[in-house]
């Protein structure tokens, strides 16, 4: 008769076997499990700037039956425009006129359509003013119109602001907007018991220039100019591993 303990020890060798490899097995699947693990995140930042110079741009006109009395009229304007730009600080030498547009107007019939009698001609000039106190293009800006009681057709347009050092503000805002991609991954790894791994790729979002306190986005980007103070948020979409 064969002694049942004889075959004890093997039985007891191959479950302590059959133990060590599960948990050795396991440690492995869980070691390639925790390295594949990646997170992605997504982080922002953003900075107010004000503007340190600003352009003005606007139009004057003048109409008349003639070509001659058209181009005097226009040229008549000049000086009070002159004049009131000077009394704000712009010498006529930093006033840019630029070259004389002129067209025929034509008669319109009693049907409303356009016949081949000139009646009149139109002239126009554009002319610009740029400086670095944005505050008094903003004021001139809603001040020139008035110019018409003083006999000058001025049409403005949207005053722009721009921002001279915008390259080196892009870079650093880009940059805060990865750093705190990274923090929140980081917290989000330390919530699961994890660790921050390397990162493994991450895309720069389009940057959204806006006026201060403004909702506004676009897919394209927002570049504003119509406003002094100024709102810039970079986005950053990152993946890291989770170890």
């Amino acid at each position: 008769m064969f002694n049942k303990n004889q075959y004890a020890l093997p039985s007891l060798i191959m479950s302590v076997g059959i133990v060590l490899s599960a948990i050795i097995i396991g440690g492995v699947w869980k070691n390639i499990s925790k390295a594949n693990q990646t997170i992605t995140v997504t982080g922002s930042a953003k900075k107010i700037i004000v503007s340190d110079l600003g352009i003005l741009r606007g139009t004057i006109s003048a109409q008349s039956y003639s070509a001659v009395e058209a181009f005097k009229n226009l040229n008549s304007q000049k000086p009070q425009l002159l004049k009131y730009l000077k009394s704000k600080g712009f010498d006529e030498d930093k006033v840019q006129f630029f070259t004389i547009n002129s067209y025929p107007i034509y008669e319109i019939s009693s049907q409303g359509m356009q016949t081949n009698n000139i009646v009149g001609y139109n002239y126009s000039q554009r002319m610009e003013i740029q400086s670095n106190d944005v505050k008094i293009i903003q004021t001139i800006s809603l001040e020139i119109s008035s110019l018409v009681e003083r006999g000058v057709n001025f049409m403005i347009e949207q005053p722009e602001y721009h921002y001279s050092k915008m390259a080196e503000v892009k870079i650093e805002i880009q940059a805060r907007a990865a750093k705190d991609a990274m923090i929140r991954a980081q917290k989000i790894a330390e919530a699961t018991d994890g660790t921050l791994g390397t990162m493994k790729n991450a895309r720069m979002g389009v940057l959204q220039i806006t006026p201060k306190n403004s909702n506004m986005v676009s897919d394209y980007g927002v570049n504003d100019l119509s406003s002094i103070e100024k709102e810039i948020t970079a986005v950053v979409n990152a993946s890291f591993e989770i170890n």
